[in-house]
């Protein structure tokens, strides 16, 4: 019997340009009339995305809709870590994988995580992730994990903050809805990690005018 592939690793050669167009059609097009149609998207601080791939986006979050945004309004190709458990859904699972995603243990940084997060760079897509882990309420910051600095750090990649207003509403009806994202500036990689989380959390609340909320689920 075939062992199910558990895609918690991928290889550089597999963010091809089959899925690169398949991620433009799918983002930048479909998910971004929706967008502009129905909540009125709007970005700030485009000018602090580096040039080169040599950055990870870490961004607050409030909904499903998160990850469609931020590769809507990102100039290249965006790969998001995922549950495990999504991978387990047939669809899901192939939907993910086209979209370039990979399963991780939130619970567990492992080496095959760090393996696809090295890998990345070697193609011109950015590694996407939400530091918060699961979704939260509007208004607040809950509990931050600072995997995502470690990633930074082993990767020597910046951390490009990306604060997301708005997804939380669910909206049918064009121009009901309002999205605002706003991009901050890039925070240089180091080796104090709980020093890159505080940023990280600092220029999070000065994009959202949320406030971190320790201990917040």
């Amino acid at each position: 019997m075939k062992e199910r592939r558990s895609y918690t690793k991928r290889e550089a050669s597999e963010y091809n340009i089959f899925r690169k167009i398949f991620m433009f059609l799918v983002t930048k097009v479909g998910y971004m009339i929706r967008f502009k149609l129905v909540y009125r998207l709007k970005v700030f601080g485009k000018e602090n995305i580096p040039k080169d791939n040599k950055y990870i986006i870490a961004a607050n979050h409030l909904s499903t809709l998160d990850p469609p945004v931020i590769c809507a309004v990102m100039p290249r190709p965006v790969c998001f870590m995922a549950k495990q458990e999504l991978f387990e859904i047939k669809i899901l699972r192939w939907w993910l994988d086209w979209l370039g995603a990979f399963a991780v243990n939130r619970e567990h940084l492992g080496a095959s995580t760090i393996k696809t997060a090295k890998s990345i760079n070697k193609t011109e897509w950015v590694l996407g992730l939400f530091p918060q882990g699961t979704r939260h309420e509007p208004g607040e910051i809950g509990e931050v994990s600072k995997g995502f600095a470690s990633l930074a750090k082993v990767t020597k990649c910046g951390i490009l903050p990306v604060g997301i207003v708005g997804t939380q509403e669910s909206k049918m009806i064009p121009f009901t809805g309002q999205i605002i994202v706003r991009i901050g500036e890039i925070i240089p990689y180091n080796d104090n990690l709980e020093l890159m989380v505080e940023q990280w959390i600092k220029a999070i609340e000065n994009l959202t005018g949320f406030k971190y909320e320790k201990g917040a689920v």
